[in-house]
Order: structure tokens, then sequence, then C-alpha cells
């Protein structure tokens, strides 16, 4: 009978001590968001924006919110690591349509002949660290039409640039999206939505000082330069509705997305 008891409370002990190591872990990793300290952990489950629309898919390396209005995101996010990049070529494979998404995602048809790129919201050249990662930025929840000049142009010095910081910073999170806001042309059958601008959205957390970056693209090639398009992350929020470092404490959300002060980061 004592063997029972003795047994019993071991378990108990046990069991108490699991628990509270994963209350301590979790409070702790709360602890550096608040902070403004670096976040190893994984940023799927910090960062992400609040979605306008109820529908977020997280898939291997990056999630989404799906705007049916729009059939496509209205915004992707991911983490870019300095590990991810990587310069191996894996095989174009085909687009194909995002079972994950309830509403069901475009077709990539209506893209054909419509004069515009599928254009990747999160880069094929962000995932080359796996096969699976870079195959599943082909999924058409994570494409957006853009003019070719535009996103071989200054679309990709940004994509270029974001991968520049996260080697120089070890990781950067990103969200990524067209202004779905507005009169907006459309395309194929689905009638899918044209945005008039796109952007991009930035935060490190690695330094001892957590640093914001924003940028507002219209949709049309420029030579201009990156820094010229950056804008607070609070003109973002009032285009898109889009709330997004609502996990950081708010005195410091508050400062970091009220700024347009891109001098932290090396362009």
């Amino acid at each position: 009978m004592k063997r029972k008891l003795y047994s019993l409370l071991a378990l108990l002990i046990l069991v108490a001590v699991y628990a509270y190591d994963a209350y301590f872990d979790k409070k702790i990793e709360v602890q550096h968001i608040e902070s403004g300290a670096a976040v190893k952990t994984s940023t799927n489950e910090f960062f992400l924006p609040t979605s306008t629309t109820g529908q977020v898919v997280h898939h291997e390396s990056y999630s989404l919110s799906y705007s049916e209005d729009h059939e496509q995101a209205e915004w992707v996010a991911y983490e870019l690591k300095k590990s991810h990049l990587s310069n191996t070529n894996f095989e174009r494979p085909y687009f194909e349509i995002d079972q994950a998404v309830k509403t069901k995602a475009a077709h990539w048809r209506n893209y054909k002949q419509s004069g515009y790129d599928r254009g990747h919201l999160c880069p094929a050249g962000d995932r080359r660290y796996s096969k699976s990662a870079h195959d599943e930025t082909f999924l058409t929840s994570n494409i957006s039409p853009q003019k070719h000049d535009f996103n071989a142009g200054i679309w990709n010095r940004l994509e270029q640039k974001t991968r520049y910081w996260a080697s120089k910073y070890d990781s950067v999170f990103v969200v990524t999206g067209g202004v779905l806001k507005g009169n907006m042309k459309t395309i194929g059958e689905e009638r899918v939505a044209v945005p008039n601008q796109f952007y991009k959205v930035l935060i490190d957390t690695n330094a001892d000082e957590t640093k914001m970056l924003a940028f507002l693209i219209p949709h049309q090639e420029s030579n201009e330069p990156l820094y010229n398009f950056v804008v607070s992350v609070d003109t973002i929020e009032a285009l898109t509705g889009i709330d997004f470092f609502y996990e950081l404490d708010d005195e410091l959300e508050n400062k970091l997305e009220a700024s347009t002060d891109y001098k932290q980061w090396s362009f």
C-alpha cells in the first residue's frame, strides 16, 4: 500500500515540476517580447498580425490570412533566418491551389494571359533551405497579380535587401501583402484583385534594441532608392485595418509603429 502511495506521490511531483517548467518557459518568452530581447523560439506563435478575414492558414514555413473577397492573402508572415539563406536551386514546380484555404483559393489559371506575373508574397528565394519549404511557396494563396517590371524590378530589390538584413541581423520577421482597398482592377474568372500598392513590414528583435521598418510601394516600376518608400507601420495599419505587432508591450509597440526612422537599418 505504501509503495503505491509513494509511486503516486512521485508521479504527482513529476507532473507538478513539468507544469511549472512549461509555465516558466512561456513566461520567459512573453518577457522577451515585452523587453525587446532576442526571441529565438518559434515565431509562428508571436508577431503574426491580426486577420480581418478570420481565415488564417499555417503552413510549414509561413502563415497567411486569406481574403476570399480578393482571392489572395491579405498578409503572408514568416521568419527569415540567416540559416535559411541558401543558393540551392530547386526545380521550379507548377503552381497548385492551396487546399488548406477553406473557402478555396484562387486557381492559377486566373493569371494566364492576364498580363500579370504570379507575384510571390513569401519569395521562393527565402525558402531554399529545403525542397518542401521552397515548393510550398508555389501555392496560389501565396501569390498576387504583379506587373512584370514591378515584380522583377523594385519589388525584387526589396526582397534581396530583406535577405541582406536577415544575414546581417541573424533573422528578421517579415509580413508582406497587397493593400486590398480602394478601386482595384481584377483578373480571371474568379476576379482576383490587383493591388495598387504593396507593403512589406520587418521587425528585428535580435539586437539589444528592437527595431521595425515598413515599406509601402506603388504598383509600378521605380528606380528610386528603397528608403524613399519607408513609411510608419501605423500608416500601413490605417490603410489595411491590420494590427501588426500587438504582442509587443504597448509602449514599445506605439513608439516603434509610429516611427519612420530607418537609420538603424543598413541600406
